[in-house]
Order: structure tokens, then sequence, then C-alpha cells
């Protein structure tokens, strides 16, 4: 047991070379303006580190699978939970290569994507989400209609004057039959033939190692409970926290404002809190979506420093649950006054860029 956490340690170990190599407390590098993170990006930008961090979160759910083998209960419920998150950090990395800015070869940061995140979690080709997510949500985040992600939360329930029921359905859909057979569908699509010969082997290759590293309890409990069940829900929370979905502003002006009145920035009171939050379910660039928003061309690693470069959006919850401004009960409010949905695409604000 000793020997697989001590792989654990160590592929958390090499993934601090990406976070050391692009920190912008690292040298005396101005970071005053969003031109000074830029400029200090492109000059770091390389292809070894980001190979390094990917892999490193893949020999850490090695580790987790070998320990998988001699867990009882609680360990297998333990091990569930981080490989989810594990998958969950994958993602958004990935998220970061859709954007092109992972790596300094484009080329690289989409073969990266492919081969250590999309292909092996069942995730649909690159381009495909880059098409979506690139080029559908971020110019039109929160727009009826036009907005991939404000419709995937319509068809999970989350609709103006939705019952009490049906909006805490919706907040777990994943979890629900009707969310698991979803996300089956679209597993199956994604590992289909037409979407590549090589997607359906891979994918089950990445079971086939988790089988040899930790037997069927890793298969079981560190693989497919976790991308079934456990990781679509976190992803599915990170994306309710996102946007202001039911009443966003509709406002015109630079990217930074258009952003702020449909944006939202959990926990900024909270250092601990938001700490939580940064190493579980909203990773990386997660929890700074409104600078992300704003400027997607900036690297995770610079958006803390963005953020105190343009300040916070409109709207700063405490909690997500609990307090006067909860994301979750903010959400409520807005989808029981059907006037407040989010704005038609004849409202349509500008394009962030």
């Amino acid at each position: 047991m000793l020997t697989f956490l001590t792989i654990i340690a160590a592929a958390i170990a090499v993934r601090q070379a990406d976070r050391w190599w692009f920190s912008p407390r690292r040298g005396h590098a101005p970071t005053a303006t969003r031109r000074d993170l830029v400029a200090l990006q492109r000059a770091r930008a390389n292809n070894v580190t980001p190979v390094l961090l990917m892999a490193g979160h893949w020999v850490e759910m090695a580790g987790w699978w070998m320990v998988a083998a001699h867990s009882g209960a609680v360990g297998w419920a333990v091990e569930a939970l981080a490989v989810a998150v594990k998958f969950r950090h994958l993602q958004e990395v990935s998220h970061f290569a859709v954007h092109g800015v992972l790596t300094r070869s484009p080329r690289l940061s989409t073969l990266l994507a492919e081969a250590l995140v999309h292909v092996p979690m069942g995730l649909g080709p690159v381009p495909v989400r880059r098409e979506r997510h690139v080029r559908q949500h971020h110019p039109n985040a929160t727009v009826a209609g036009v907005d991939p992600n404000l419709v995937d939360l319509e068809q999970a329930g989350l609709v103006p004057g939705a019952g009490g029921w049906r909006f805490a359905r919706g907040l777990v859909f994943p979890l629900t039959p009707a969310g698991l057979a979803a996300t089956c569908r679209s597993l199956a699509a994604n590992l289909a033939p037409r979407a590549g010969w090589w997607r359906l082997p891979a994918f089950g290759a990445a079971a086939a190692t988790a089988f040899l590293a930790g037997g069927w309890p890793a298969v079981l409990f560190a693989f497919v409970l976790p991308r079934l069940l456990l990781y679509p829900q976190l992803a599915w929370m990170s994306l309710i926290v996102e946007h202001r979905w039911f009443d966003a502003e509709p406002v015109s002006g630079s990217p930074a404002a258009v952003e702020a009145a449909r944006c939202l920035r959990l926990y900024p009171q909270s250092a601990a809190l938001a700490l939580l939050a940064r190493g579980t379910w909203l990773p990386y660039g997660d929890l700074f979506h409104y600078a992300h928003s704003a400027h997607p061309a900036v690297r995770w690693n610079y958006l803390p420093t963005l953020e105190r470069i343009i300040g916070l959006p409109h709207y700063t919850p405490s909690g997500l649950l609990a307090g006067s401004s909860a994301v979750i009960g903010h959400h409520r409010q807005a989808l029981r006054e059907p006037a407040s949905a989010a704005p038609s695409p004849a409202r349509r604000s500008p394009a962030a860029v």
C-alpha cells in the first residue's frame, strides 16, 4: 500500500513542473496588465511541461487503481471520488487545449487532448468540442436557443416555471436515471465507428489498464462508477456555477463588461472554500470563469492575476447552497419569474474576444 501511495505522491510532484514554469510569481516579469500576462504566457509556452502535467494525472489515477485492489468499501468510495476528480481535472486541462493555450504547438494541444483525455474518457472528438464550446458557447453564453450549454440545462428541466421537484432533479440530473441514460447515449455516440474506429479500442484499453492495475474493484469503483455518474455530476455542478443562466443582463461594451453581466464568481470571500473547489470540482481556471470568458486565450495560471486586473462580475455569491446570495437560490428565484429568463437571440450581446 505504501508503494501505491508513493506513486500517487510522485505523480502529484511531477505535475508541479508545469505550475512552477508558468507561475506569474517566478522571475520578475511585469504582470500589471492583460498584455503583460499574455506576453509572459507566450514567452513561457512550451511542449514539455504540459505533457508532464497530463501524464501526472494518469499516473496518479493508476496509483488509485492499485490501491483499489487492497481496499474495502470505504476505500472504494474514496477511490471512486478521487478518480472522478481526476477525470474532472483532465477535462478542464483539455478545455485549455481546445482554446489552443495548453502547449506552444496547437497541433500538440489537440493531440494531447485527444490521446490523454477525450479518447480514454470516451468524450467526443476535439474539433467537435471546439466548435461547440469556442464558436457556439463563448460568443453566445446564456442566449436562449443559441448557447448549447443553456440548451443542456433546459433539457434537464431547468426552465422558467419549473416546480421545486423538477428544479431539484435538474440540479442532480447526471445522477438520475434519465441523466445516466443520456450519459450512456453520449458515450455510445462518441465511441461509434463513425467518430473514429480507434476510439472504442482505446477506451477499452483504458478500462483494461485499470483491471491490470487493480482488478475488478478498480474497473467498477475507479473507472466505471466515476465515468458514468460521479464525474458527470462534478462537471454538471461546474456548469451550473459558470453563468447567471436564467437572468443574465444583456449589455454591450467591452468583453469584460459583457461577461460581467452574465458570469458569476463563487466564493470571493472564502479562501478555504475557493481552495477546496479549485482542488476538486472547479479545477484550474474554472473558478475564474468570468476572467476566462472575458479573455479566453489566457492560460489558467494567469486567471487569478487577470481577475485582480479586471475586477469581479456583478454577481459574486458566497455559497453554492446556503446563504442569501447562494447560486442555487439565485437560479431558483430567476426560474420562478419567466420574464427574467435568459435573453432571446434578438437581444444577443456582442461576442467576447
